[in-house]
């Protein structure tokens, strides 16, 4: 009882403090609010601000907003000057100190010392070598395995056999002079490499090669372009982007979708009555769309050479030239559709095209070249400047691009009642290169040995598209079909275009002593050289020795092989058949593709040999088209419903003897894949 008590006494205390220092704080805020007020009263108001009027003159009217007020600018001022036609180049002279003041590689003309008088002549510096050596290699595998529809079979056709890559790749090498050149790896295996590559595309025959369609021309210079063996005019070369589908476009249009009976509209909610608007009943008509092809292999290069370039080069030993372009396009598409099918408009997406194109080109710097003024005197150089190199000038571009595309699908189908759309292929492999080399220009190249000149193009198109379309026992469809196992496309494209002058000229006096001069260390021209017309209109003249060898290799070699051989099977949904389904299947649709160009700047308007002049130009064009394996006498019906097995529990992961299973080894059943979707990934 007294803690009760006690809790209602120490209560009432509360509440009695708390109440008056509520009132306190009342008490100091009405002191403070007085005080405030007082002094706001005791504040002087000040006057209001007086207004001044403002006077505004506007000397022009208004008018309403124009936006198509065009502007116009202020004219310019033209100032009238002279633009000089020609420019002649007259030598200062300078007063010579005496003393040495000339750099070493520098000489004076005969006649002329030190102590009479003389110019101060440039230093050039000689060139350094060069050499690219590029390989770009591309490897995919996209082996895929694929059920669908719900047939409740697994389908494990028989390894493929490889011999008929093997046989078309030895085929190809077969019709190619130069296929098992290798890199050079020193100057004299360039040597090496340049006349062996020379002696075996002359030598090479267009005959005896079996079922080979092969075209080869020859010449020391040829001109123009080649489609298929054919000389043809430019107008009537064909363009790439006209056949091969870079970008792969749909030529479905995705704004203009709709339903059967018309377009959709995505803005209509569910609850309005016109929600399937354009359906019809909301249903579809059961179909399968099967894509098993379609990859795209492409190897690209461009090298444009113009290192060093002079506009005279004198050769004291012998001088090869080789241009060769080796193009080939080697098909095996032995296609095999079954029996029960056969009712369908088959379509085989086309013929398979191939393409060679070869471009040989030649620009002559000196062409069209007109004195303007032919009635004055020439003008030679008065002074000339020797920079040397002693020994090899190597100037070598060797690219290979090679791509192995594998795309060999296992594909069994069924119609589940819906719209049934896979993809298996549509791989795309892109190999791509340019350079683009600049250097030095001379005046004069004074080459004391051989200038050996190659530029090379070998390329080369496989493709391996024996496709097998087949039904199981039982299959059967009422609906439209259509297959396609065609509409392959090879396509080969080389260009060599080199600029300077095309044939060689005997060596004239002269070069042969400068060059035994140069090599002796005495950097003195005759007056000869001098006064050669090539050299006419130049002040000082660029000379550039160099005691051994020019190697100059262009090389460019394009290898791409694809196979797409497929397995398509055909069969029946386990629990409701769907015969209606429509049908279409492509296993075809692949493009191979070697573009390559090399351009080779010399810039010479003259060439001068002491030794030997080869000069080459040669074109192998080839078509190759194999039949093996020949699939003709077997029933693509018949292998498929002995590849076929019925999915149980006790099957497992066991894929069955190990002669019946496929290189890919499916271990899943009609609704998964080995890849893994490894087509969309790669």
């Amino acid at each position: 009882m007294n803690s009760v008590y006690l809790d209602k006494v120490s209560e009432a205390i509360a509440h009695f403090v708390g109440l008056f220092e509520t009132n306190v704080e009342e008490a100091r805020q009405k002191q403070a609010y007085d005080g405030f007020r007082a002094t706001q009263q005791a504040e002087e108001e000040l006057p209001d601000p007086q207004t001044v009027a403002i006077k505004v003159d506007a000397s022009h009217t208004l008018k309403d907003f124009d936006p198509n007020v065009p502007y116009l600018g202020l004219r310019p001022e033209i100032e009238q000057i002279t633009v000089w036609s020609k420019v002649a180049f007259t030598p200062p002279d300078v007063e010579v100190p005496d003393g040495p003041f000339l750099h070493n590689l520098t000489r004076l003309p005969d006649g002329n010392t030190v102590g009479s008088g003389g110019v101060v002549l440039p230093q050039i510096e000689p060139p350094g070598d060069l050499a690219a050596i590029v390989n770009q290699e591309i490897r995919l595998s996209d082996n895929d395995y694929v059920g669908f529809g719900g047939s409740g079979l697994k389908f494990t056709p028989a390894a493929l056999d490889n011999s008929s890559l093997d046989e078309l790749q030895q085929a190809a090498a077969d019709l190619s002079p130069i296929d098992d050149l290798t890199l050079p790896g020193t100057t004299e295996e360039m040597t090496t490499f340049v006349t062996t590559a020379q002696a075996r595309l002359t030598g090479f025959s267009g005959d005896g090669h079996g079922n080979a369609e092969v075209f080869t021309t020859k010449g020391e210079a040829l001109e123009g372009t080649y489609f298929n063996g054919q000389l043809v005019d430019e107008a009537d070369v064909p363009d790439m982007e006209d056949y091969v589908n870079f970008l792969k476009d749909d030529d479905d249009d995705e704004e203009d979708a709709g339903g059967p009976d018309g377009p959709l509209d995505i803005d209509t909610p569910p609850d309005s009555g016109d929600f399937m608007d354009g359906w019809g009943d909301g249903t579809v008509n059961p179909s399968v769309e099967i894509t098993t092809g379609g990859n795209t292999v492409i190897n690209n290069a461009v090298v444009v050479n113009e290192w060093v370039s002079a506009e005279v080069m004198a050769v004291i030993g012998d001088h090869y030239s080789l241009n060769a372009i080796v193009q080939i396009n080697g098909t095996c598409d032995a296609d095999s559709v079954g029996s029960a099918i056969g009712g369908w408009p088959f379509d085989p997406g086309g013929e398979n095209e191939s393409f060679n194109i070869a471009m040989f080109k030649h620009i002559d710097p000196s062409a069209g070249e007109t004195d303007a003024t032919p009635d004055a005197p020439p003008s030679f150089p008065a002074y000339y400047v020797v920079t040397e190199i002693s020994g090899d000038l190597l100037m070598m571009n060797w690219i290979e691009q090679y791509a192995f595309v594998m795309d060999n699908d296992i594909v069994i189908a069924s119609s589940s009642g819906v719209q049934s759309v896979v993809s298996t292929g549509d791989n795309t492999a892109f190999n791509g290169l340019s350079l683009y080399e600049l250097g030095s220009y001379y005046d004069l190249i004074i080459v004391g040995g051989n200038v050996y000149d190659a530029s090379i193009i070998h390329q080369l198109n496989l493709l391996i598209d024996n496709d097998m379309i087949g039904a199981v026992d039982g299959f059967e469809t009422t609906g439209e079909g259509s297959a396609s196992t065609g509409g392959n496309l090879l396509w080969n494209q080389a260009s060599i275009v080199n600029v300077g002058a095309g044939t060689c000229e005997p060596l004239p006096d002269g070069y042969d002593t400068a060059s035994a001069d140069l090599a002796a260390g005495n950097k003195e021209l005759p007056t000869s050289i001098l006064q050669d017309a090539a050299f006419a209109g130049i002040g000082v003249l660029r000379v550039l020795y160099i005691s051994g060898d020019i190697y100059n290799l262009q090389y460019i070699k394009q290898t791409t092989v694809v196979g797409d051989s497929d397995q398509v099977a055909l069969a029946m949904n386990e629990m409701v058949a769907n015969p209606d389904a429509d049908w279409t299947i492509a296993t075809g649709g692949n493009q191979l593709v070697n573009d390559a160009t090399i351009v080779d700047v010399d810039g010479y308007s003259k060439i001068y040999v002491g030794g030997d002049s080869y000069s080459d130009e040669i074109l192998i064009q080839a078509n190759l088209v194999s039949s093996e394996p020949d699939l003709g006498g077997q029933d693509p019906d018949t292998l498929v419903s002995e590849a076929v097995a019925f999915l149980d529990d006790s099957i497992g992961d066991d894929t069955g003897d190990a002669s019946q299973g496929t290189n890919i080894a499916p271990q899943a059943a009609d609704s998964g894949s080995a890849d893994v979707m490894q087509h969309m990934l790669g």
